[in-house]
């Protein structure tokens, strides 16, 4: 299994300018946090914004949750700047955006690694038009690669589309994304919802990411936790079909047979090795979520 395999249900974004944030995301459910230090962050809170961040991470207090910094652009004058101070501090991973290509990879690792974060893991955002045609090289660039985050608003943008509840402008996209990082074992993260109002909405689509194969859906507002966890959170009746499913197949090998029918569903190995995954994630969310009582 991926050695960076963990519960990302929810990942948020949390302003690296505005400290009260910085410690109420101490407190919140969500899996991960992404300490954002990138483009919402006005140009004269960018110095600011990054020694809150290198502040709060090293005070720690973020529990079990992932710490994630986002940095800028690393042709950004505050790329390097972002990534030499976020090397040295005890984050979990760093995301880099407007990654392309593994060229742009190879170039965030390099940077990295100069900076002494030789051994800190790193994430990719997908959120243009070529990045998504590139992500198959993108996905296989490195075991380094914790997770994939798509950025769909600003490929929405890109692709002069219009945002709809379907999600019909990027599924295409959004499959092509899901492909990449299955066939090289990463995961892999669904966009954004702007309009945190809308929870009718926001509902749905994490529930359309889940059933197209995400792990979990990014976030700007701590109201949407609650939707993501409960969306991507294997339900009772999964959980106990994943049992099953393991026992039966076993019980039918053992008596000479290679397959097994289990609720009128015909079972074979890789339904197991799905249920297995399954398993270890159910027994990780629920010591994640043990450890915020």
């Amino acid at each position: 299994m991926d050695t960076h395999f963990r519960p990302r249900r929810s990942m948020l974004y949390v302003p690296g300018c505005n400290r009260h944030y910085l410690e109420r995301a101490r407190t919140l459910h969500a899996d991960s946090v992404i300490l954002d230090l990138g483009d919402p962050i006005l140009v004269e809170c960018k110095e600011e914004s990054r020694a809150n961040v290198v502040e709060f991470v090293n005070q720690g207090g973020y529990g079990a949750r992932e710490v994630v910094v986002r940095v800028n652009d690393l042709d950004s004058p505050w790329g390097s700047d972002d990534i030499k101070a976020i090397a040295q501090t005890k984050a979990d991973a760093i995301l880099f955006p407007n990654i392309e290509s593994k060229e742009d990879v190879d170039l965030a690792l390099n940077e990295l690694d100069q900076a002494g974060g030789g051994d800190l893991p790193i994430m990719v955002m997908i959120e243009s038009p070529i990045a998504v045609l590139n992500a198959k090289e993108i996905a296989s660039a490195s075991d380094r690669i914790a997770c994939i985050v798509m950025a769909t608003s600003d490929l929405i943008s890109q692709l002069h589309a219009r945002v709809t509840p379907e999600r019909s402008a990027v599924l295409t996209s959004l499959s092509l994304v899901i492909l990449a990082a299955r066939a090289y074992g990463k995961a892999v993260v669904d966009g954004i919802a702007s309009d945190f109002k809308n929870m009718h909405a926001f509902e749905y689509a994490c529930r359309l990411g889940r059933d197209m194969g995400f792990d979990g859906k990014s976030l700007v507002h701590p109201v949407q936790i609650a939707y993501c966890n409960d969306a991507y959170t294997p339900k009772v009746t999964e959980v106990e079909y994943a049992i099953e499913i393991i026992k039966s197949l076993k019980a039918a090998n053992e008596s000479g047979k290679g397959t097994v029918v289990v609720n009128d569903r015909l079972v074979e190995h890789h339904n197991v090795r799905a249920a297995e995954r399954l398993l270890k994630l159910h027994e990780m969310i629920l010591e994640l979520e043990a450890k915020y009582e």
